[in-house]
């Protein structure tokens, strides 16, 4: 798949996860102060998609699977840790602690 197409449907994912988030709004299931960390919960959950996507055919100058998965995963940890904060601050501290060791273990276990 051509860098281009993905672009392309990074955009189209990306204005889904919008319509998804306004729709899960206007069903009541979210409060409107959610609907950003909805978003980057589901764009978080693309770029690990497109991750996995370029493992199986890596470009030589361009981006590293690795590097677009811990995107992927800080995306998903601001938007969870946004989501949980109008639960309990604690919560919020706990998922950022998670997933940044969790990037640290990955990148100390990653081999070249």
């Amino acid at each position: 798949m051509s860098e281009s197409n993905r672009t392309l449907l990074t955009i189209g994912v990306f204005i889904l996860t919008i319509v998804v988030a306004v729709l899960l709004y206007v069903a009541g299931l979210i409060d409107w102060t959610l609907i950003v960390p909805v978003v980057f919960l589901l764009t978080g959950l693309w770029l690990l998609a497109l991750g996995a996507i370029r493992m199986s055919k890596p470009v030589k100058y361009e981006r590293s699977p690795f590097s677009t998965m811990a995107l992927g995963l800080v995306a998903i940890a601001v938007g969870g840790a946004w989501f949980l904060f109008s639960f309990n601050w604690l919560y919020s501290l706990v998922v950022i602690l998670l997933v940044v060791a969790a990037l640290a273990i990955a990148a100390a276990l990653q081999r070249k």
